[in-house]
């Protein structure tokens, strides 16, 4: 995390009132630096400015068909940086696209819903606290 501890993040999707609404949930509700992208190409050219987090849509092709899916944008990302946590949004609620993205390393996938922001967040919250005791776990072992 950077810029006085606001954390980075990418909004990746192709549906742009919904990118829209979900940038304003998370401008007025909590502390991010929020960059929003209606391809996979765009976030992934701009992953040199090293996003915390990013929550990226599953189906990307409704601006161009032959635009890169949630699931190619997934592993570039992992490609360039395995680090960078993912979490895969959808409108799809369906298993097995579930477990297709956890298989891609995603950290974690969201239904579109009236509460999708709320696990969003409480998400992105459980990856910083797991990844601060992590860091303690290692310091403390390293002393051992």
């Amino acid at each position: 995390m950077k810029n006085d501890n606001k954390i980075k993040l990418f909004l990746v999707d192709d549906d742009a009132v919904f990118l829209k609404s979900l940038e304003i949930e998370f401008l007025h509700h909590t502390d991010f630096i929020v960059e929003t992208y209606a391809t996979g190409e765009l976030c992934i050219a701009n992953l040199g400015k090293k996003p915390d987090v990013i929550i990226l849509d599953y189906h990307l092709d409704g601006i161009d068909k032959n635009a890169m899916n949630g699931i190619e944008t997934l592993d570039k990302i992992k490609e360039f940086n395995p680090d960078i946590p993912v979490v895969m949004l959808s409108s799809q609620d369906k298993i097995d696209v579930a477990i297709s993205c956890m298989h891609h390393k995603a950290f974690d996938y969201v239904v579109k819903s009236e509460t999708a922001f709320l696990r969003l967040q409480k998400n992105i919250t459980a990856f910083f606290h797991f990844e601060r005791i992590e860091k303690e776990l290692n310091w403390y072992m390293a002393r051992m």
